[in-house]
C-alpha cells in the first residue's frame, strides 16, 4: 500500500483535493482509502438509529455491515489520541493508495496544500517530511524551493505526479513500530 499525507491550514482547499484525487486514482483502476483527522467530538451515526442507540447504552465497538457496506465504531474509555499509524492498521489490506488528511505534524510523506489567498504561513521550509506542494498561487510561495509545486486546481496532474513517484510512498508499518 502507499501512503500520502496532505497537510495545510483549515480553508487551504485539502478536503476538495482528497475528495477531486479519489475518482483520479480510481479511473486508474486504483483501489483508494482515505485516513481523516477530526478534531474533538464527531459523529457518523445519528441520534435514533440503532448503532448510535448501542454505543450511547455503553458499547465499547459497535460493528455494523451490510451486504455494500462495514463500518466500526469504537468509544474511546479515556481521551486517546490514536497516531495516523495505529489508524492505518485498521485499514484493508487489500488497498492501493491511502491518502490521509490532516495530522500534519506525522512522520509521513505529505503534500502541503497551500494557498496565499489564506494569509497562513507555509510548512515546507520547517517540514522533512513535505515532498511537493499543491497550491493555486504557486509565483507567490513565501520562500523559493526545489520542491515540485503541483497545481492545486488540476488533481488529474496530482495524481500522475503521485503514480510517477509510487515507490517513494509505498508504507512498511514495520518501520514505525
Amino acid at each position: 500500500m502507499k501512503v500520502v499525507g496532505f497537510a495545510g491550514f483549515s480553508g487551504s482547499g485539502k478536503t476538495t483535493l482528497v475528495e477531486r484525487l479519489i475518482p483520479a486514482l480510481k479511473l486508474k483502476g486504483l483501489r483508494v482509502s482515505v485516513v481523516k483527522h477530526a478534531h474533538h467530538k464527531f459523529d457518523i451515526d445519528h441520534p435514533g438509529k440503532d448503532t448510535y442507540r448501542h454505543r450511547e447504552a455503553g458499547a465499547f465497538e459497535v460493528v455494523v455491515a451490510s451486504d455494500t457496506r462495514f463500518a466500526l465504531m469504537r468509544e474511546f474509555e479515556v481521551a486517546n489520541r490514536p497516531t495516523v499509524h495505529h489508524l492505518l492498521a485498521e485499514l484493508y489490506e487489500g488497498v492501493d493508495w491511502v491518502l490521509v488528511e490532516g495530522f500534519k505534524d506525522s512522520d509521513l510523506l505529505k503534500i502541503e496544500v497551500w494557498r496565499a489567498s489564506s494569509s497562513k504561513p507555509a510548512r515546507y521550509m520547517d517540514d522533512d517530511f513535505i515532498t511537493a506542494i499543491a497550491s493555486d498561487s504557486p509565483g507567490q510561495l513565501p520562500t523559493p524551493t526545489g520542491l515540485p509545486v503541483l497545481d492545486l486546481n488540476d488533481p488529474d496532474s496530482v495524481a500522475e505526479w503521485l503514480l510517477s513517484q509510487g515507490e517513494r510512498f509505498d508504507y512498511n508499518a514495520e518501520n514505525y513500530q
